[in-house]
């Protein structure tokens, strides 16, 4: 869990929601285009493989010449064999200096091309392809394919190859009992050669194929363990939403009923009374939120039936007009197919309605939401003419508690007719409030919650969200863009549910 996201008391903790399997599969739908991540193998383990290595060539050449007395070359061979020793050394000493138990893939490449060199010389020295243990150049390559990234892992595996073909042009005679001479026929050589040859290519093809096996599913495990934290979160914060609807319901009763006497007390069209007016305003349209947290949608309610493409994009940007902002809102589809009707889900509709709001807040003049229909999929742009969003917030929007959210437009607005009520009226009318130019509340930021909410809520719905730069004119700020696509299948109202509407 990042620093930035609060912990979840245990009572909170819900189960996987239904939604849970069908979001999981569609962030993995493109698992197979994605890049394997090859992060080779640390230092240490490289040390140890070598040694073990080390070990068995030296039995080997130690036991041929000594107790089989097989005349071969034993000073050359043991001089290669020693190269690996000084490399191995290298190498540890390397390790000291730095952590040599991460994943290094360069140094792993470049650890496994040497051993590749260094077992091919050592099998030149002792016959070649006609040498039995010429199985042994098959390890690197397969170690190669299983912890490295394809360029790498073909590179070694083209070293692999071309060592083979070297030990079928040249060797130096397979050493034998003295006064026999073992000649292979050439033949029996070339099969031996495509047989290492096919072994390379199998092996290594089968490991690479293991491994990226591998990584999808830790991918697969990695993407289901954040969607089911982000489920966590959501029902936390929908516990602690009922919680304050539950809590406010009496604070805003009390104010609601000293406001009431507050403008029964006042003179007619004095700016007591308009004060108060305001106060019953927003005290009746916040107890209409506690009341839309802690409702439940029922079956067949037409609130919650489908929507003319459109009239949904209306309903999301209704509430934020009036603010100094042009709303341009539009819907593009097929030439000669009608535009869909969607499903109302109350998830979309707030999910929507909060990133507008935040463009709403950050847009200079004007926030244009277009919708794109296609034959597989519905896409919905919201673009602002602001300042974008900020490269240190980019990386991590979404996250909870992450925000650089501004004073929004409502609330200055709201602010400043509190302010000039507050003034003393001039001839029975009330004066123009000043333009706004500092925060006036700066409690009434945002907490960071917002984008959280409405990117889990719609991709609950099967959504993808993505984010971005807009298109700002040059010379001019970029803005920013908020793009939610659905599958058409998942956001298209069922033709049952559209002739229901239709009757």
């Amino acid at each position: 869990m990042s620093p930035t996201e609060a912990p979840i008391p245990p009572h909170v903790q819900p189960p996987a929601s239904p939604h849970l399997l069908a979001l999981a599969e569609g962030e993995l739908a493109g698992l197979p285009e994605l890049p394997r991540r090859g992060r080779g193998l640390s230092l240490r383990t490289l040390i140890v493989l070598r040694w073990l290595a080390v070990v068995g060539q030296t039995s080997a050449i130690l036991t041929a010449y000594f107790a089989l007395h097989f005349p071969l070359p034993l000073w050359e061979c043991l001089t290669v064999i020693g190269a690996g020793v000084a490399m191995n050394l290298a190498t540890m000493a390397r390790a000291r200096r730095i952590d040599g138990s991460l994943p290094d893939g360069p140094r792993t490449a470049a650890q496994l091309g040497f051993d590749i060199l260094q077992l091919a010389t050592l099998l030149a020295l002792t016959g070649g392809l006609a040498n039995p243990f010429c199985l042994l150049l098959v390890a690197p390559v397969t170690i190669a394919a299983a912890a490295l990234p394809a360029r790498q892992a073909v590179i070694l595996g083209v070293m692999a190859l071309i060592a083979v073909g070297f030990l079928f042009s040249w060797s130096l005679p397979l050493p034998w009992r003295l006064h026999e001479h073992l000649e292979l026929p050439g033949l029996y050589r070339l099969g031996l050669g495509l047989a290492l040859v096919t072994g390379v290519l199998f092996t290594a093809g089968y490991a690479w194929k293991v491994a990226a096996d591998a990584d999808k599913l830790e991918l697969a495990l990695a993407t289901t363990q954040d969607v089911l934290q982000r489920e966590q979160r959501l029902a936390a914060l929908g516990g602690l939403a009922a919680a304050a609807a539950h809590e406010l319901g009496t604070p805003l009763a009390t104010i609601q009923v000293v406001a009431k006497e507050m403008l029964r007390d006042a003179p007619t069209d004095s700016p007591a009374a308009e004060d108060a007016a305001l106060i019953l305003q927003q005290a009746e349209r916040c107890r209409a939120i506690l009341k839309q947290l802690s409702a439940q949608p029922e079956e067949g309610d037409p609130l919650f039936a489908d929507i003319d493409l459109k009239a949904l994009l209306e309903e999301v940007a209704e509430p934020h007009r009036g603010f100094d902002l042009d709303f341009e809102i539009a819907v593009k589809a097929p030439p000669g197919h009608p535009v869909p009707r969607v499903r109302r889900l109350p998830e979309i509709v707030h999910g929507l309605s909060t990133l507008v709001e935040n463009a709403a807040d950050f847009a200079a003049r004007k926030v244009r939401l277009t919708a794109v229909v296609d034959a597989g999929w519905i896409e919905i742009d919201i673009l602002d003419d602001g300042p974008g969003f900020a490269s240190e917030i980019l990386p991590r929007l979404g996250e909870p508690y992450v925000t650089s959210r501004p004073q929004a437009k409502a609330r200055r607005a709201l602010a400043a007719q509190i302010a000039a009520a507050s003034r003393p009226a001039r001839r029975g009318r009330r004066a123009a409030p000043p333009p706004i130019t500092a925060p006036i509340a700066p409690s009434q930021g945002g907490m960071g919650l917002g984008f959280f909410i409405a990117r889990t809520l719609l991709e609950r719905t099967g959504a993808k969200v993505s984010v971005g730069s807009g298109d700002g004119e040059k010379g001019q700020p970029k803005g920013a863009r908020v793009s939610i696509r659905w599958p058409r299948q998942a956001l298209e109202a069922p033709v049952s549910a559209m002739e229901s509407g239709g009757t």
